[in-house]
């Protein structure tokens, strides 16, 4: 009954959203046409603000990797990892993943192509993934498109989210896939 339900609701809430908010704005008198322009002419000028801290980011990111600081780092914590249950293999992917989503997808294609795709590490990497967020990531694009420069408790906060993301993958996929 419940699983009929999700099926109903997965299959019919994209079409309905399609449907329902042209038509809510029809009724709410807004001129859809010239709401949307003024909406791609904002996005394009934020991407535009936006560009060199994305910039900056994915050359911080690639530096890191190629420089071989995730695998000497992964190899200086292997006993701390093991204790926590971590594979070591996967701490470049908690390490990467806030910091950028497609260096963590990236990161998680190697580990799902090294171990298979059903394997315990790839559905850790995926569940891992998921879970935590791109938080340097978010931090420099969206607070520098609005011009703040100070983080404050945001970078706190959002560090400790990827932390209980992290280890809430770890606990649920060692008792749900092992």
């Amino acid at each position: 009954m419940f699983i009929d339900a999700i099926n109903i609701i997965s299959k019919w809430a994209i079409p309905l959203t399609l449907v329902l908010i042209p038509l809510w704005a029809v009724y709410k008198k807004v001129a859809i046409y010239d709401t949307f322009v003024d909406g791609a002419k904002e996005g394009f000028s934020v991407g535009v603000k936006i560009i060199p801290y994305l910039v900056g980011i994915l050359v911080a990111i690639g530096m890191f990797r190629a420089s071989g600081a995730i695998d000497f780092i992964a190899h200086a914590l292997s006993p701390f990892l093991n204790y926590i249950g971590m594979p070591a293999d996967i701490l470049p992917l908690a390490i990467i993943r806030p910091l950028s989503g497609s260096g963590a997808l990236g990161i998680m294609t190697e580990i799902a192509g090294k171990y298979g795709g059903d394997s315990y590490m790839a559905r850790l990497a995926a569940v891992m993934t998921g879970s935590s967020e791109t938080t340097f990531y978010v931090l420099a694009v969206y607070f520098g498109a609005v011009g703040i420069k100070k983080v404050r408790h945001a970078l706190i906060a959002g560090l400790i989210a990827d932390l209980a993301g992290i280890m809430s993958a770890l606990v649920i996929c060692r008792i749900i896939f092992r």
